[in-house]
């Protein structure tokens, strides 16, 4: 029984390890993260330690690039202020290697196994994000889903009016919270606080993973990905 009790105990360790540097099982990311000589703009501050490649940074910044077909100009041409929130949070979704304790397994979907579920967003980047898009406009709350995808990228669906931002999202933690469907966790944390993850941060270490440990080891976390469980049963087997 000890034995067993200090087996299980080391999968627990290796798992925790795996969930602060670990890309998850998306439809553009790596295998496993990595240096990245060269990623391109805004995805630059990952290039010591990234989950997406120097081609997925660049075609971040496009235009209905071919990532997803996702069109940002579906009620108009979107400002460039507000647009750079979005390439941003395109890198940091693409791109890092710390989101582990937010992993979680999707089902019924034919383009990715996984996603992340309430990751904990600085005030300052989702405040600044929310205020550089009010006068921008869409005409949807949740972007994941529910668009008119028959001209191959996102249209408005049919009756669905376009409304400026602030009509849609009357608060930052409104959109920050569905526009994604609860991807990200508004929070009052600020970026020196370490509870909270940043989206921009400038070139050097990265100061998600101090974050994410916390999460992972003082801070309820939704569960194991399920990326993880095969490596943890192969471990087991090894060690049994």
């Amino acid at each position: 029984m000890l034995t067993l009790t200090f087996m299980l105990a080391l999968v627990s360790v290796a798992a925790s390890i795996d969930m602060l540097n670990m890309c998850m099982d998306g439809k553009h990311q790596k295998v496993a993260p990595g240096p990245e000589g060269n990623l391109y703009q805004q995805c630059s501050p990952w290039k010591d330690n990234a989950c997406c490649t120097a081609n997925t940074s660049e075609h971040a910044h496009n235009d209905n690039s071919y990532l997803y077909n996702f069109n940002w100009n579906h009620c108009g041409v979107m400002t460039d202020a507000c647009k750079k929130h979005f390439i941003q949070d395109t890198c940091f979704y693409e791109c890092s290697p710390h989101l582990g304790p937010w992993i979680q397994t999707v089902v019924n979907s034919t383009w990715r196994r996984e996603r992340i579920l309430d990751v904990p967003l600085c005030q300052e980047d989702c405040v600044t994000w929310w205020n550089d898009c009010k006068d921008d406009f869409t005409c949807k709350e949740n972007w994941h889903k529910g668009w008119n995808w028959t001209s191959g990228h996102n249209e408005c669906p049919a009756k669905a009016e376009c409304r400026k931002f602030t009509e849609v999202f009357p608060t930052a933690q409104s959109m920050c919270e569905k526009i994604w469907s609860k991807s990200y966790k508004y929070t009052t944390y600020t970026k020196t606080s370490g509870k909270c993850m940043q989206m921009w941060f400038p070139q050097g270490p990265n100061p998600n993973r101090k974050v994410a440990e916390y999460y992972l080891n003082k801070a309820p976390s939704p569960g194991i990905p399920a990326s993880l469980f095969s490596f943890s049963a192969v471990l087991l087997m090894l060690l049994i």
